[in-house]
């Protein structure tokens, strides 16, 4: 039975980890948190911080494991890659083209080297440089929300900047321009250095739909930002920004997308995206067969729920038509989410609100002292 390791059981990595299970992988997560949900589709659990490297190849050792995968987070994607290197098993990152992927200041620098269109930025040092707002300011050389803040005015700027100051090992801030645009998220596979886009995604229903053209001229960028990077096998997801003068790179992650993102492209496609990635893995070879569109549907969604306490509902949820499945369970920021398909956008859309209106968290019941 092959071993796998995977960094990270959280909502992010759910689709991911039951897939490996339902394999009949051995699956060993890691998470800092002990009441991680993917933890109930490990065969073993190690309570570990996924940005602990050390203690994750210490780990990779014992458990003599073929593989190891970073799905759903930027942060330990480096971390997986330098691990499988240093162990010498497969994985479809080199520690190299990693760093490209979870650094977003070295990112950035090299497609701008490779002349590929990506949204306005610039790196500061002091809080007293002039910038323009709104903008995005964060540590070049952190990952996720650590000391990162949209800035909407003058007043929130020099205040965000020294918390990003702060924050960096390399003492930087880098400022990333922000504009009303549609931002779009092309999941792709790619196989042997051949680029596989897969669906084109919104993050929220948008006052205007986009035009087909902007999907096929977000999947042709996201094309090039692999190609630029380096990225010759493995998931990706790369959030573009749809301006007026064209689709620009926001930034690109060598991993699962962590919004059920392979759940949506299996619903839409009938391809198996976590399957994918778990070959990547593996160091398997990936056929024709597998990267072919089975079914088309219009459109599909996920809709993710709020709450706090025990849901109910699930059931009459999951009966309306449509409904490919109704997932429960405790994340950061969210209670579940509900997946749907449509003939249109429209009606996916509908049909995810009807569902996640069925759906009640109850509170614990008052105790009388």
């Amino acid at each position: 039975m092959e071993r796998l390791l995977v960094l990270g059981a959280g909502a992010a990595q759910l689709g991911l980890l039951e897939a490996a299970r339902a394999r009949g992988l051995f699956v060993i997560a890691v998470d800092r948190d002990p009441a991680a949900p993917g933890f109930a589709y490990a065969d073993r659990r190690a309570i570990v911080p996924v940005d602990d490297e050390p203690a994750l190849e210490r780990l990779a050792e014992a458990e003599r494991i073929d593989g190891v995968i970073a799905p759903g987070a930027d942060q330990p994607v480096g971390a997986a890659a330098r691990i499988a290197a240093r162990l010498g098993i497969p994985h479809p990152l080199a520690p190299e083209t990693a760093v490209l992927s979870t650094s977003k200041l070295r990112q950035r620098e090299r497609l701008a080297d490779a002349g590929v269109p990506q949204t306005g930025w610039r790196v500061i040092s002091t809080p007293d440089e002039v910038v323009g707002v709104p903008c995005l300011v964060r540590p070049p050389d952190r990952q996720g929300r650590r000391a990162r803040a949209v800035v909407r005015s003058s007043k929130e700027l020099r205040s965000a900047v020294k918390a990003a100051l702060r924050g960096s090992r390399m003492g930087l801030c880098l400022v990333e321009e922000l504009a009303e645009a549609p931002v779009v998220s092309v999941n792709a596979f790619s196989r042997d250095g051949v680029f596989h886009p897969l669906t084109v995604t919104d993050r929220a229903p948008l006052a205007d739909v986009w035009e087909s053209e902007h999907a096929r001229a977000a999947a042709a960028l996201a094309r090039e930002a692999a190609g630029a990077l380096g990225i010759h096998d493995g998931p990706t997801v790369t959030r573009i920004r749809i301006d007026q003068d064209g689709p620009k790179v926001l930034e690109l992650s060598a991993r699962l997308g962590g919004g059920h993102d392979a759940e949506l492209c299996h619903a839409a496609l009938g391809i198996d995206l976590d399957g994918l990635a778990l070959s990547a893995a593996l160091g398997e070879p990936v056929s024709d067969r597998r990267l072919r569109t089975r079914r088309r549907v219009g459109a599909a969604c996920v809709r993710f729920l709020a709450g706090d306490g025990e849901p109910g509902g699930l059931e009459d949820a999951a009966a309306i038509r449509g409904v490919g499945w109704v997932s429960a369970y405790r994340g950061s920021d969210r209670a579940g989410a509900v997946l749907a398909t449509g003939s249109t956008r429209e009606e996916a859309l509908e049909r995810a609100t009807r569902a996640a209106e069925c759906i009640r968290f109850r509170a614990a019941d008052a105790q009388v002292v």
